[in-house]
């Protein structure tokens, strides 16, 4: 027992098997073979190495966006003349990375709490019996006190009165002068796993440079200084179109950036995309509600504004890569891999798919008869020899046999091969 351990001990660590190969000599199956790896290696090569930069290591940036718009509008509504500034078309006026820039309105001035009929069409009636007290619609602008109105014909309701009236949109738009307003975007990014940080104010840029520079995509591509008209435009959008009734739009900061060279080659990029505009549907543009309450005579007033304007949302993309050995070291491991591709393939073409598959079989298994290892022991005969031996006498038998010049090429089929 004390032998057999020791034996098995010493066979583990001090022997090295390697599986036996066969070298054939087949133009079809060699051409396969070399086929399949070339295929292999393109892969590895092209798609791997060159387009999916399979030797870097990637990482995306924590980002931070401010903004600030320039611009001054004027408009004579009905007679009325006024100056719209920063302060009064853009909301929220924190200077964040999702806004609103008004382009149009309907203004309802001078409203108090109290009771006055609703518009034609939010909810008619003919007696006061058509008016439930107490209720509300949904598309209504108040409760329902019970009463029918003669005049306008509607339910009577308690609301800021008068009630609005958003039946028609100014056309052409009252803020047009919006299409020269500028936008001054500020976008920082940090990559923490390269301890790298950019700015979209890069070194070519000083204040100067700022103060002078509008945004071109081939003049001048990292001017930070964006025209609202040339926005728009380059969304493939109609800027009088989308001022009337609202949309939106995206301006993607793009930071694809490759570290293994200098720093300062990491640049944004600008593009812009119209999310969405003034096309016919069911809910058209962009629009909602902003009120501003003040005290007149010690009551409380308000003017309503519905606001049709422009959203803006600033998104930044970041991918940023650079050397490392581990993916590098993954890619090829994963590659040599997949070289056992043409192997297996080839292995089935000559076992299943060829004529001599049964002399390709003999030729790559070699199989143990248990009669014949017992007679060998017997007789103190060691199999590897007996086994040897037969083979050649095999091979020494079918030495005149003819030769198929394109499976066999200098191999011989032996006598099992033909049963």
């Amino acid at each position: 027992m004390k032998n057999q351990i020791t034996s098995a001990l010493s066979d583990f660590f001090f022997e090295y098997e390697t599986p036996r190969q066969v070298l054939v000599r087949n133009r079809r199956v060699g051409v396969v073979c070399r086929l399949i790896q070339l295929g292999v290696l393109v892969y590895i090569i092209g798609w791997v190495f060159i387009y999916e930069k399979g030797y870097q290591s990637t990482d995306t940036a924590i980002s931070s966006v401010f903004t600030k718009m320039k611009g001054v509008g004027y408009t004579n509504d009905s007679g009325g003349e006024r100056v719209w500034d920063v302060a009064d078309y853009v909301f929220p006026s924190q200077g964040d990375s999702s806004f609103v820039v008004m382009t149009n309105y309907i203004m309802t001035e001078g409203q108090s709490m109290g009771t006055c009929p609703e518009l034609p069409g939010k909810h008619n009636c003919n007696t006061d019996a058509d008016c439930e007290g107490g209720s509300f619609k949904r598309t209504g602008n108040g409760e329902m006190t019970g009463v029918c109105v003669n005049r306008t014909k509607t339910c009577e309701v308690l609301a800021w009165c008068p009630v609005e009236d958003d039946r028609k949109v100014p056309d052409p738009p009252l803020l047009l002068s919006a299409e020269n307003y500028t936008l001054f975007i500020k976008n920082s990014v940090t990559f923490p796993a390269f301890d790298v940080s950019r700015s979209n104010l890069v070194e070519d840029i000083d204040s100067n440079y700022i103060n002078s520079c509008l945004y071109h995509p081939d003049n001048a591509p990292l001017c930070p200084i964006f025209k609202l008209g040339d926005i728009i435009k380059l969304s493939d959008l109609d800027f009088q179109t989308i001022a009337k009734v609202g949309g939106a739009i995206g301006i993607v900061v793009d930071w694809t950036c490759n570290f293994d060279v200098d720093v300062k080659h990491c640049k944004p990029e600008y593009t812009f995309h119209g999310l969405y505009g003034s096309k016919e549907g069911a809910s058209v543009g962009y629009n909602f509600r902003f009120a501003r309450h003040y005290m007149e005579d010690k009551i409380q007033k308000r003017t309503l504004l519905k606001v049709f304007g422009i959203r803006f949302d600033i998104i930044v993309h970041s991918l940023a890569r650079k050397f490392d050995i581990i993916p590098t070291l993954t890619a090829i491991g994963s590659g040599v891999g997949i070289f056992g591709v043409a192997t297996v393939v080839c292995d089935l073409v000559l076992l299943y798919l060829l004529p001599k598959r049964e002399f390709y079989k003999n030729m790559k298994f070699k199989y143990t008869d248990t009669q014949v290892q017992q007679d060998s022991e017997s007789v103190g005969v060691d199999t590897n020899v007996y086994y040897t031996l037969e083979e050649n006498a095999k091979q020494a038998q079918g030495k005149d046999q003819s030769k198929d010049p394109d499976s066999e090429a200098g191999s011989t089929e032996t006598d099992v091969s033909k049963k």
